[in-house]
């Protein structure tokens, strides 16, 4: 009989795979193209070092980059596209080209723990992030963990609002904001 070995991190669920592109845009068209997701389903943001606090390889990091995220069915699908600076976007495009950067979001009650957990057992921290200023209030934080030695992609973590429930907001704000020209 073998024994069970305790996991690292419990993972009870991953609904997100994160792709990076050269061209969120033409990503987004691609998409439409291929599978017939309508270009006004996607939220599309701009993140830099003025919303989030970001990380690179352990160092304070001013990068920028473009998320266009859009849900098909449970999945969320997530566009990546690197703009400014050196972040783990670009050095996968530099790498690898375009494709899968990341499955995730393995959401946590302890994001800090896990990372320390996580690279105790040699899986190290490759980017982290977290809100600040006025996008503070929306009390998500990230971490890209480097697991490509095992599973050949990254694991993203994450603490705080659900990016599903972030992106259902953004999707009912829209919906109130069209009604309203429509009058």
């Amino acid at each position: 009989m073998t024994a069970q070995v305790p996991p690292i991190v419990k993972v009870g669920e991953l609904f997100q795979a994160g792709i990076v592109v050269q061209d969120a845009e033409k990503g987004i068209r691609e998409y439409g193209r291929l599978f017939g997701i309508a270009p006004d389903s996607w939220w599309v943001v701009t993140i830099d070092s003025s919303l989030c606090r970001l990380t690179y390889r352990g160092q304070p990091s001013a990068h920028s980059f473009k998320a266009a995220m859009v849900m098909v069915g449970s999945l969320m699908l997530e566009l990546l596209q690197p703009l400014e600076g050196m972040g783990t976007y670009r050095e996968f495009l530099q790498q690898r080209g375009e494709g899968i950067h990341h499955l995730g979001h393995v959401v946590v009650p302890d994001l800090d723990a896990v990372v320390r957990k996580m690279e105790q057992a040699g899986f190290p921290a490759v980017e982290t992030g977290e809100p600040q200023g006025p996008a503070q209030d929306a009390g998500h934080k990230w971490a890209y963990i480097d697991t490509t030695s095992a599973l050949g992609y990254i694991t993203e973590y994450s603490q705080g609002t659900d990016p599903r429930e972030s992106f259902r907001m953004y999707q009912e704000y829209r919906k109130k904001k069209a009604g309203k020209v429509q009058r």
